[in-house]
């Protein structure tokens, strides 16, 4: 049994490790650590664990105590972390903020289905992004093939929920702003664009096409739905099958010869993609959820390969039927 260890406990991104990590059948959580929650039972901040675990968030976090150290604090804060603590040399970390996502003090960027054996063999793994995740998954397999344009552009529209804005409140997260309403925020300005073009390159190192990604606040919850197109040469039998063999051994990474929606995977580790051909062009649908298969869950499968184990061991997670 391995023990696990969680800083910045008070998030929607450490609620959703807490739901999935209490049921795990092989690690025991040993603290949940938030300084503005100290004492306070954790189920008074996830309410959605009542009934479920006694766990009290703690302002003390023994690193010398733990086997597997989770950072779920805001970004920026990981680094400040590693300023202020000394980090015992067996212990294993997975950040889930963008700190180190460009792989400096040994990070290895977590995604799973480009970098699995790194993965396996690491002691610090540097979780991917949301958006980064839907959008990288829904170009790896043309990446490897060569096939993303060279000079040309990749055109990508996302939609995600609220919770990808964090916990706390802000004006275009309050449910009267967000509610029956869609906008666009940071377009072709993301920050995750850094690290879907890191990824590419290292299996196309001469792409160098504009990714015009226009993300979009959703009226919903949680999820994200990403719309790629770019010119393709292939036929779309051709394509599918490019999709469908990169993706064989990927167990959450599903592709569908049918069109998606976002609910086939909020609430889920899966990430669904379908894609099609128009013309010249190429249209891929990638649907995640962005707290589980874009964070959390993500994880712990992450969590789950360093460990030897099946990648879905606790991660047996399923859609609502409506």
């Amino acid at each position: 049994m391995k023990k696990i260890g969680i800083i910045g406990g008070a998030g929607y991104t450490a609620g959703e490790l807490l739901r999935l990590l209490i049921n795990h059948p092989e690690v025991s959580i040993e603290f949940v650590h938030s300084t503005s929650n100290a004492g306070k039972p954790i189920t008074d901040v996830h309410q959605g664990l009542l009934g479920e675990t006694d766990i009290v968030f703690s302002d003390a976090h023994p690193l010398e105590d733990i086997d597997i150290l989770f950072l779920c604090s805001a970004h920026g804060q990981s680094k400040k972390f590693w300023e202020e603590n000394e980090r015992p040399g067996s212990l294993k970390v997975i950040d889930l903020a963008q700190d180190f996502r460009d792989e400096s003090n040994g990070y290895v960027y977590g995604l799973p289905e480009l970098q699995l054996e790194k993965i396996a063999n690491a002691d610090s793994i540097a979780n991917p992004g949301c958006f980064a995740t839907a959008l990288q998954l829904s170009l790896l397999p043309l990446a490897k093939a060569h096939l993303l344009p060279e000079h040309g552009e990749i055109n990508i529209t996302a939609l995600t929920g609220s919770t990808g804005a964090g916990v706390k409140p802000g004006a275009t997260t309050h449910f009267s702003w967000r509610n029956d309403n869609i906008s666009v925020y940071k377009p072709f300005t993301h920050q995750h664009l850094i690290e879907i073009n890191a990824s590419l390159n290292k299996l196309q190192p001469d792409h160098s096409a504009a990714i015009n990604f226009v993300p979009m606040r959703g009226d919903f919850a949680r999820g994200i739905f990403a719309v790629t197109t770019l010119d393709c040469p292939l036929t779309e039998d051709e394509v599918s099958a490019l999709y469908s063999n990169f993706y064989k051994d990927a167990p959450f990474t599903i592709v569908s010869g049918k069109p998606i929606d976002l609910k086939q995977a909020v609430n889920t580790n899966k990430a669904i993609l379908h894609v099609e051909k128009h013309g010249n062009k190429v249209l891929v649908t990638c649907a995640i959820d962005n707290l589980l298969k874009g964070a959390s869950g993500q994880a712990v499968q992450n969590m789950n390969i360093m460990l030897g184990m099946d990648q879905r061991t606790g991660l047996h997670l399923k859609p609502s039927a409506f």
